[in-house]
């Protein structure tokens, strides 16, 4: 397994920055290893949504990004986050587009090199679901 580790910088949009580094590091198959840094603006899908009735969330308020966990690959992502805010209250959800950063966000992220992360429509779940494939070199 290699390894990607960045910084993200004030103004950049979390997820979108995330799915730009799969693209632009070719990367097939990847998990987020480890994340930190803060928020102004999190937008977060919220647990039970389903396809056609999502709950979606806005906070316009600093958070702390305390875990995140989720699979990336240039054939799509699923990250889920978890942050906190000034109370020390932890939300967290499926992370969406939009999310604001504050001061920083460090992402490290595990590429595999021996599988391929895809995205399949799911009719049982009418979500885009991974599906796994051996790499061929």
């Amino acid at each position: 397994m290699k390894q990607l580790s960045i910084r993200l910088q004030p103004g950049q949009f979390l997820k979108e920055e995330i799915v730009r580094i799969a693209a632009e590091h070719d990367i097939r198959a990847g998990v987020l290893l480890s994340i930190v840094g803060g928020l102004e603006r999190a937008v977060l899908r919220m647990a039970g949504s389903e396809p056609n009735d999502q709950v979606v969330r806005t906070w316009e308020e600093p958070f702390e990004i305390v875990a995140g966990t989720g699979t990336i690959s240039k054939n799509g992502c699923h990250l889920h986050l978890a942050i906190s805010n000034r109370d020390g209250a932890v939300i967290g959800g499926h992370l969406k587009n939009g999310c604001l950063i504050k001061y920083t966000a460090e992402v490290v992220i595990g590429i595999f090199e021996d599988v391929v992360y895809d995205r399949v429509m799911d009719g049982e779940t009418g979500f885009k679901e991974l599906e796994v494939h051996r790499a061929s070199f």
